[in-house]
Order: structure tokens, then sequence, then C-alpha cells
């Protein structure tokens, strides 16, 4: 049997993910990482995007916002405020989310103001970016 890992993905409504995988690919601050099974011990930071899982030699999607990963020889471990799988997202939804932000970018606002919106449009990007990944 080929060596696998073990996903986790917790938010704050509760496990989005929990399966025996692969491998994984996630969106670190200094880049994205590849993690196969007997990966070097290693705890990062995620920034918001998206992390591809391969299971049973197809590739599967996740938007996912900011976060933390504990990464094991066996054991990929994700903590984030956001994870959606690619098939659950509403493309409709996600494009609205994408428009109200910008045009609220727009008006003038203050730092803190600004930061959040980028953050909204942020994800409401990757949520597309998900969703018509899952489509091809």
């Amino acid at each position: 049997m080929a060596a696998t890992l073990k996903l986790e993905i917790v938010t704050p409504e509760g496990v989005t993910c929990s399966e025996t995988v692969e491998m994984v690919t996630l969106p670190g601050v200094e880049g994205e990482m590849g993690i196969y099974p007997m990966h070097v011990p290693l705890v990062t930071e995620i920034v918001p995007g998206e992390i591809v899982v391969r299971r049973d030699g197809a590739d599967h999607y996740l938007a996912v916002g900011p976060g933390f990963v504990e990464i094991t020889a066996d054991r990929v471990a994700v903590l984030t405020d956001m994870a959606l799988r690619a098939d659950d997202l509403d493309e409709k939804k996600a494009e609205q989310a994408r428009r109200a932000a910008e045009s609220r970018l727009k008006d003038r606002l203050g730092e803190g103001d600004a930061a959040t919106v980028n953050a909204a449009i942020v994800r409401s990007i990757e949520h597309l970016r998900g969703r018509r990944r899952s489509r091809k």
C-alpha cells in the first residue's frame, strides 16, 4: 500500500475535512508547498488561497482563508477561519461578494476597513477560482 497522509482541516464551525490523502498542496506565506508522506515536521502560516488534495489519483480543491498548518510525517493539520470545498461554492454569490467588496473599496475607507474589504475580495476570488477549476 502506498504511503498516505491524514488531512484534517478545522475552522471555527468545526472539522471541515478529515480524510486520508496521497498529497496536499498548501498556499504558504512563502509560496505553494507540496506535502507528501514522510515530510519533515513543520509548523507554518498559510495565506488565503487554494488547497489541492490528491486522493485516489484525482485532485480535489478547497478554498481556504488565512491560518496555520502543522505537518508531520503522516499528518497535515490545518487551522483556518474558512475552508470550503469547490463543489460547495456558489459562484453567483462569490461573484456578487467580489463586486460588492470592490465597490466598497472605491469609497474612502479607513485603514482597518480597507484591510477587511481586501480580505473579502481575496476570499471571493479564491471561491471563484476553486469553483471554476472544479468544472474543468
